[in-house]
């Protein structure tokens, strides 16, 4: 295996523990995530820009009073973390709506003090495991066989949030899965079946 190739693999590997949607845009890396998207590729390029365009935004406007992350699958924006209050939770909702190509806001926003840097590592492990066991789900022919690349995985305090266009079927396996790993308190549902526009619930 020479150097770059290396490093690709090293890069979609750390990719997939995060949860994140590379911000690569064209090139190999995207190819490869492309290929097997439910999602249009056009669609995938909305995403991430949204993605980039509306977290900067709101960094930049209520870096001081909120915690805020962005996650978007499919035009559908997920927005977690913590704000200071009702009113900076409100105004961070309606700027995310106001984004252009949004289709739906899904505001998980908590009203509290910013997380710990120990809550934030204990997140990206638990999203790193639900991955995991949706991989080996994958591997062992289970029937569903969910595909972890057609889920995003998201936590928050605990709490997993999962998004992706699947069938019911592979909503409530993907979500057994989630519901069973170590560390998580609670799963929250944003997926879509097939290409409809309601989240299922």
């Amino acid at each position: 295996m020479n150097s770059r190739v290396a490093a690709l693999t090293l890069s979609l590997a750390s990719v997939f523990a995060s949860g994140c949607v590379p911000l690569i845009v064209g090139g190999v890396a995207t190819g490869v995530l492309i290929a097997d998207d439910r999602r249009t590729t056009g669609t995938v390029l909305d995403d991430q820009n949204i993605e980039l365009r509306l977290g900067n935004q709101l960094n930049t406007e209520f870096g001081k009073v909120a915690n805020v992350n962005v996650t978007v699958y499919n035009r559908v924006v997920l927005v977690t973390g913590e704000a200071s209050t009702a009113t900076v939770r409100s105004d961070i909702e309606k700027l995310a709506r106001a984004t252009p190509n949004a289709r739906h806001v899904q505001n998980e926003l908590q009203i509290a003090v910013p997380s710990s840097l120990t809550s934030r590592s204990n997140d990206t492990f638990i999203t790193g495991r639900v991955k995991a066991r949706l991989v080996d789900n994958q591997a062992r022919g289970s029937n569903p066989r969910v595909q972890a690349n057609h889920v995003k995985v998201v936590t928050e305090g605990g709490v997993v949030y999962l998004m992706g266009i699947v069938s019911a079927a592979e909503a409530d396996q993907a979500t057994e899965i989630a519901r069973t790993t170590s560390g998580v308190t609670r799963v929250v549902r944003i997926f879509e079946t097939g290409k409809g526009t309601n989240p299922v619930k």
